[in-house]
């Protein structure tokens, strides 16, 4: 049996840079993916290196994946399995101290307690809005994609796109839940 031989290094042809495709999903798909690690992280900097750690192993599995119409899902899967080995990693130091240490208030800061209530109450007055609706209002707000990429996901016009979420944004305005968070 003979050994294997490099062969581009022998006839002098440079390669290309390896997965040009690959650089154009992360800039394509950064900022979605960068909110799905933030909504696992609580630091915007962790979120950050989350996202690296699972760029850099879907780097690596590239060329194996096969269907890159499912690339999202496998990157944030590989968000989620990043994120639960460092947890499972983590390392707890526990101190004993006579007072606990409590941060400063910041004044003009919001109780976080309130901005979850304002994030739950959102989020089930969006899911009373008809199927249809709702999809465009996450599309167009919660994944932030523009209303002619929204209306192409749906394979609808960007006429419509408008109209339903002008009609589901005035129905949000009337939930009277919202209503009492004005």
């Amino acid at each position: 049996m003979t050994p294997p031989v490099c062969t581009s290094a022998s006839n002098g042809m440079t390669r290309p840079a390896p997965y040009p495709s690959f650089a154009s999903y992360v800039r394509a798909r950064q900022p979605v993916l960068l909110r799905t690690a933030r909504s696992l992280t609580a630091n915007p900097c962790d979120a950050e290196d989350l996202l690296q750690s699972a760029l850099a192993k879907t780097y690596v599995a590239w060329e194996r994946i096969e269907d890159h119409r499912a690339l999202d899902g496998y990157v944030r899967r590989a968000l989620l399995n990043t994120r639960t080995s460092q947890w499972r990693k983590r390392k707890v130091d526990e101190y004993v101290c006579d007072e606990l240490p409590e941060p400063d208030p910041v004044i003009g800061a919001e109780d976080p307690a309130e901005q979850q209530a304002l994030h739950d109450a959102m989020w089930r007055a969006v899911t009373k809005l008809p199927a249809r609706q709702r999809a465009m209002v996450v599309l167009r707000y919660y994944e932030d994609l523009s209303e002619a990429q929204t209306a192409e996901v749906l394979g609808v016009s960007v006429g419509t796109v408008k109209s339903a979420v002008s009609r589901a944004l005035g129905k949000l305005r009337e939930d009277p839940e919202l209503g009492l968070v004005r």
